[in-house]
C-alpha cells in the first residue's frame, strides 16, 4: 500500500497537467456554431448553377476554456452536420441463371435432344441491395454521394435524419473521381456548407458522418485529425488527391462527409486502406473544392470536362535526376507527346522537364495532373521546362481530354540475359500491335530482386533508348549496354502499352 501512493499522486498530477496544458492550447480556437448548412442562411447563386449554402456566423469569438467546453465544441459541430447526412440504398435486378439436368454433360446434349441453338435458360430475377452515404449540398436536394456507391443501379434511394424514404435519381456520375451526384424532391432539407479544402491543414480535427456496416448505425460519428494531404497513387480513381484521416471510416461510410470543426464539408468519405476490410486508421476523401468542381458540371452541363495538354508525365528521383543532370529531383519529366495536341503544337518533347505552371514550381506529376484537369478546355495557360539544361517558356492552350481508347497489351518475347533483366528482339507482330515507332527490344523479364524491378521496370516493356542513345535494333542495344560496369547509372526510355516512361538505377 505503501509503495502505491506515490504512484497515484504521481498519475493525479500527470491528468492536471494534461488538463491545463489542453485548456492553454484551445483557449485561443474560435468556432462558429449557429447556422451552419443551415438552409434559412444567405445562398450563393450560380446562374444558373447549384445554390450552395453559405455559411452564417452569428458567434464569432467562442474561446474553449475548459474540457467541458471543448466537449461542447465537438458536440455543436456534430448536431449541426448530422441532418445534412443521408443513408443511400440501391437496389439492381439481376437475372440467376436456372440449371438444367442436361448441364451435367455439356451443351451437347442440347443439340442430341432435339434443342439446337438453344437460348441460355434464364432463372428468377433477384434484387440486389446496395448501401452508402451521401450529404444533402443545396436546400432543393441535391446530394454528393460516390460512383460505387450508386454505379449500376436500377433504383436509388434515401433516407433522411428525420427518417423520410425519398426516391433519387441520378443526376450525373464521374468515375474518375469517383463522384456523384443524385436529386431527391423534398421540402425542409438542410444542406451543408461547402468549405474550401485547400485551407485544411494536417492535424486539424475533422468528423466523419455516415451509415457504416449498415443502416441500423446510420450517422454513426466519429472523430480524428487530417493525417495527410495530397495523397495520390492509391489506386482508387484516375483522379487522386484524397485527404488522409484516422476518424473511424468502415464500409458503408462512402459518400459521406468528412466536416471540419466549422461544420464545413472539406471531403466526401471514399475508402480505406485495410488488410482486414475494416477499420485500421487510414481513410481517404476526395477534397471538398475538387467535389464542388465536378458536381457544378455535372449539375450545369450534364458531364465534367477537362482540360487536356497532351502528354504522359512521372515523378522524377534521385536517380533520374542524376542521369539528367538536374539540380533537384522536381518537376515533371515528359513521357509521351500525343500527336497534334496542345503539347505538340507547343513544341514540348519527350525528355523535357516542366518546372513551373502559370508561374507556380511543379513539384510533382500527380499535382501538374490534377492542376490541368481542373482548368476548362480553352485555357491559355504559360510553362516553363527544361531541355538539355535550357529553360524555355510556352503558351498553350488546353484542349478537351479525349474519351480513352484502348491500349495494345504489353509484347512477350524470347529471353536473353541482359543487366538485371531479360530482352529480346521485337518481333513483327509485336511491332505491328504496338504501332509505328514502337522500339526494337522488348524486355521478357525482370528480377525481382534487382534494382531494375525496384525501380519499376516491367516485363513488356520495349526500350526506346539506352542512355539517351535510341536503340534501333537489337544489337544496338547490345552494343549500348556491354561496356557497363557494375555500380553505373542506367537510364532508360521506355514504351509501355503505348506511353513513354523513364527509368534510372545503378547496376
Amino acid at each position: 500500500m505503501m509503495n502505491r501512493k506515490p504512484s497515484t499522486m504521481k498519475s493525479l498530477l500527470l491528468v492536471l497537467a494534461g488538463i491545463a496544458i489542453g485548456a492553454l492550447v484551445f483557449s485561443n480556437l474560435e468556432f462558429s456554431f449557429s447556422g451552419f448548412g443551415s438552409g434559412s442562411g444567405k445562398e450563393l447563386s450560380l446562374s444558373g448553377g447549384p445554390r450552395y449554402a453559405e455559411a452564417k456566423n452569428t458567434i464569432e469569438d467562442y474561446p474553449v476554456q475548459s474540457l467541458r467546453s471543448f466537449n461542447e465544441a465537438f458536440v455543436q459541430i456534430a448536431e449541426s452536420a448530422t441532418p445534412s447526412v443521408v443513408t443511400v440504398y440501391t437496389e439492381k435486378t439481376v437475372s440467376r441463371r436456372m440449371m438444367s439436368p442436361f448441364d451435367f454433360f455439356g451443351h451437347q446434349f442440347d443439340d442430341f435432344f432435339g434443342f439446337p441453338g438453344m437460348e441460355p435458360r434464364e432463372g428468377r430475377k433477384q434484387i440486389q441491395q446496395g448501401l452508402g452515404s451521401g450529404v444533402i449540398v443545396t436546400d432543393d436536394g441535391y446530394i454528393l454521394t460516390n460512383n460505387h456507391v450508386i454505379d449500376g443501379a436500377d433504383a436509388v434511394f434515401i433516407r433522411t435524419s428525420d427518417n423520410r424514404r425519398l426516391d433519387a435519381r441520378v443526376i450525373g456520375t464521374d468515375p474518375k473521381t469517383d463522384l456523384a451526384v443524385i436529386k431527391v424532391t423534398a421540402r425542409n432539407l438542410k444542406p451543408i456548407v461547402l468549405g474550401d479544402s485547400d485551407r485544411l491543414r494536417v492535424g486539424e480535427w475533422v468528423i466523419a458522418i455516415g451509415s457504416p456496416l449498415g443502416e441500423n448505425l446510420a450517422r454513426t460519428v466519429t472523430q480524428g485529425i487530417v493525417s495527410a494531404k495530397g495523397r495520390a497513387n492509391v489506386g482508387l480513381a484516375d483522379y487522386e488527391d484524397f485527404i488522409q484521416t484516422d476518424a473511424a471510416i468502415n464500409p458503408g461510410n462512402s459518400g459521406g462527409p468528412l466536416v471540419n470543426i466549422n461544420g464545413e464539408l472539406v471531403g466526401i468519405n471514399t475508402a480505406i486502406a485495410s488488410r482486414t476490410g475494416g477499420f485500421e486508421g487510414i481513410g481517404f476523401a476526395v477534397p471538398s473544392n475538387m467535389a464542388r468542381k465536378v458536381m457544378t458540371a455535372l449539375i450545369t452541363k450534364g458531364k465534367v470536362t477537362r482540360g487536356y495538354l497532351g502528354v504522359s508525365i512521372q515523378d522524377i528521383d534521385d536517380n533520374l535526376a542524376k542521369a539528367m543532370q538536374l539540380e533537384r529531383a522536381e518537376g515533371a519529366l515528359v513521357g509521351t507527346v500525343v500527336a497534334r495536341s496542345p503539347a505538340a503544337a507547343a513544341g514540348i518533347a519527350t525528355g523535357d522537364v516542366i518546372t513551373t505552371f502559370n508561374g507556380a514550381p511543379v513539384k510533382g506529376s500527380v499535382e501538374l495532373r490534377n492542376t490541368i484537369a481542373g482548368l476548362a478546355p480553352g485555357t491559355e495557360v504559360l510553362l516553363t521546362f527544361l531541355r538539355e539544361g535550357m529553360k524555355r517558356t510556352v503558351r498553350v492552350r488546353l484542349g478537351q481530354q479525349p474519351a480513352p481508347e484502348a491500349i495494345a497489351p504489353g509484347a512477350q518475347g524470347e529471353a536473353n540475359r541482359a543487366l538485371w533483366f531479360t530482352a529480346a528482339p521485337l518481333t513483327t507482330d509485336q511491332a505491328r500491335n504496338l504501332g509505328p515507332g514502337s522500339g526494337h527490344v522488348v524486355i521478357t523479364s525482370v528480377d525481382q530482386s534487382g534494382n531494375a524491378y525496384r525501380a519499376g521496370l516491367r516485363k513488356g516493356d520495349v526500350i526506346l533508348a539506352v542512355n539517351r542513345k535510341p536503340v534501333d535494333s537489337f544489337a544496338a542495344f547490345g552494343t549500348a549496354v556491354r561496356n557497363l560496369k557494375e555500380g553505373e547509372l542506367l537510364f532508360l526510355l521506355v514504351n509501355r502499352q503505348g506511353n513513354k516512361i523513364y527509368f534510372a538505377f545503378n547496376l
